[in-house]
């Protein structure tokens, strides 16, 4: 796939928006992408994002956006280290590993 931009759908009210954030920045960084960042735009993920087993959606979300027009999920919450705690590395990891599926 070719990423155009990486997406973050988070909230002002987010206690993990700077993680997500963070991570998803840096990831547009190493990709050389556009970073966007939609607040509470549930109809974006309704359309597009992970959904539990009643069909709500959580915040954040976070996609990459093709040169095609399609967006891919790639995370839902921030990852945790074995501690427990935000591993941002691992995150931007999540994004450089799905950028490279066809």
């Amino acid at each position: 796939m070719e990423p155009k931009a990486i997406i973050l759908v988070t909230a002002d009210w987010d206690a993990l928006k700077s993680y997500a954030k963070k991570i998803c920045q840096t990831a547009a960084a190493q990709l050389n992408v556009e970073y966007k960042e939609l607040n509470e735009d549930w109809d974006f993920l309704t359309n597009y994002g992970e959904k539990d087993e009643f069909g709500g959606v959580e915040i954040p979300q976070a996609f990459i956006e093709t040169s095609d027009g399609r967006y891919v999920h790639v995370m839902t919450k921030v990852p945790l280290n074995d501690k427990g705690t935000p591993d941002l590395q691992k995150g931007v990891q999540l994004f450089i590993d799905k950028s490279k599926e066809n």
